[in-house]
């Protein structure tokens, strides 16, 4: 039994406002989310990127994975200060 990955790359230009991707070759933990035709967002923090720049759209899974990861994490760091 084979296992087939599918990776659709596009262009962050094709991505549309709001929509959380990754850039290939990248760690999985780096997700991005796409503020403007311009800049991205990453743990807070706006970077610039070009519109022709490679990326990586995330499925629903992907992104409930993430958002999940993410409540564990500030749950994590409320406990350890409480």
């Amino acid at each position: 039994m084979s296992v087939v990955i599918q990776l659709v790359v596009m262009n962050f230009y094709q991505l549309r406002t709001g929509e959380y991707f990754r850039i290939p070759g990248m760690s999985c933990g780096y997700v991005y989310k796409k503020v403007s035709n311009s800049c991205c967002r990453l743990n807070g923090f706006l970077q610039p990127i070009h519109s022709q720049s490679l990326v990586k759209r995330l499925n629903v899974a992907e992104i409930k994975q993430y958002l999940a990861q993410q409540q564990a994490e500030l749950v994590s760091f409320e406990t350890d200060y409480y």
